[in-house]
């Protein structure tokens, strides 16, 4: 079987996986799965070296990719007039086998996703070496900037006797040129001491105002794993990204982490690292020498 073919049985299984637990009312594994393939079927459409879809087959993977999004955030809000039903998510499951000799109409009026290009943690670092002057390009009198990205932030887990849940509260981030950043969002994971994911990794909204030195968020975020189940040398990771439109991509501009000792009740104020993101947290580098931090709140339910 050739090479190809594997990758689209492989994107057929994750779909059928995203679906079963759809139907069976697991959202946030159908969640997921559905985020994960659309990352997968984006990291295709945008791939340049690869000779293995038509440009017409690419288009139709990235309409695949809308549609899974659209799906994943329907379910993520309940007040969403559930733009795409299960059932007509069903169908693209016919597409997805047949992509190699797929030439029909797409069953939806939807555009590809990837207009923007979304680059993973450090991959911009083959890019150019980020210039002060990109980020005056977006220097702008607006205080106060619609959100354009919905975000990726899941429900609280159900609790369970005896065990806790974490709630991070995002306040603001302090930044030198924080008015200058376009679209600012913070992607949150967390990871164990190798730098492998331990629950879905969930993107903020666009922050809601910068002032000063300050991007502001206010958002909550829900920590999808008890305290309890986090093994030790894990921490939670804070990624703030922002549009860069010279350069026509999403890049990270800074990170962050809180460690298992930090997790408690109240205020805390964590240091930003350069970039590239070191998830195994080896070769730290602060950002500035600037009184300059990331400012969270912490809440911790437990059910006893």
């Amino acid at each position: 079987m050739s090479d190809v073919n594997k990758t689209v049985q492989k994107w057929q299984a994750s779909f059928k996986k995203g679906t079963d637990f759809d139907s069976w009312g697991q959202l946030v594994e159908a969640i997921d799965e559905y985020q994960i393939l659309a990352r997968q079927l984006q990291k295709e459409v945008q791939s340049t070296n690869s000779s293995d879809f038509t440009e017409e087959q690419k288009k139709t993977l990235g309409k695949i990719a809308t549609c899974l999004e659209m799906r994943s955030a329907s379910l993520q809000c309940t007040q969403s007039k559930e733009e795409l039903k299960l059932e007509d998510l069903k169908k693209l499951e016919t597409i997805i086998k047949n992509i190699l000799s797929y030439n029909k109409e797409f069953p939806f009026d939807v555009q590809p996703v990837p207009l923007r290009k979304i680059l993973a943690p450090g991959e911009e670092e083959n890019l150019e070496v980020e210039e002060e002057e990109d980020a005056a390009a977006g220097a702008g009198s607006a205080e106060t900037f619609l959100p354009r990205a919905p975000g990726t932030l899941l429900p609280r887990l159900p609790s369970e006797p005896g065990m806790t849940l974490l709630t991070i509260k995002i306040a603001k981030i302090g930044l030198k040129d924080a008015g200058q950043c376009i679209d600012p969002y913070m992607t949150i994971s967390v990871k164990d001491s190798n730098g492998v994911d331990l629950n879905p990794v969930q993107d903020t909204p666009v922050a809601t105002r910068k002032e000063d030195t300050y991007v502001h968020f206010s958002v909550d975020v829900e920590i999808q794993r008890h305290v309890e189940k986090l093994p030790k040398g894990a921490a939670i990771f804070f990624e703030f990204k922002h549009y860069k439109p010279k350069k026509r991509f999403t890049s990270t501009k800074c990170f962050a982490f809180m460690e298992m000792d930090e997790i408690k009740p109240g205020p805390i104020v964590i240091e930003l690292y350069k970039k590239p993101t070191d998830f195994k947290r080896k070769k730290l580098q602060l950002l500035t020498k600037k009184p300059l931090y990331l400012h969270l709140h912490q809440t911790l339910h437990k059910d006893s």
